[in-house]
């Protein structure tokens, strides 16, 4: 009878660390899709980061050119 109850203690503490362990492979599958997810994130936004960048030096040097222009006109009058 106690030979019985220790096996169905070692079944159930193998059952238990088996759910665990369904457990943690479905947490590392969710953490690795999440990872994926991140990863495709962060390089769209360097590729956005990249592309305002250039926007902004362009502006800049637009604006850049206006006032240089300003400016001449200023000491032509």
């Amino acid at each position: 009878m106690e030979q019985e109850t220790n096996q169905n203690s070692v079944e159930s503490q193998i059952q238990s660390l088996e759910n665990k362990l369904d457990t943690l492979i479905e947490s590392c599958k969710s953490l690795k899709a999440e990872n994926v997810s991140l990863r495709q994130q962060q390089s769209n936004l360097i590729t956005e980061r990249a592309r305002l960048i250039e926007k902004n030096e362009s502006a800049r040097s637009r604006v850049e050119d206006i006032v240089n222009r300003l400016r001449g006109m200023e000491r032509n009058s």
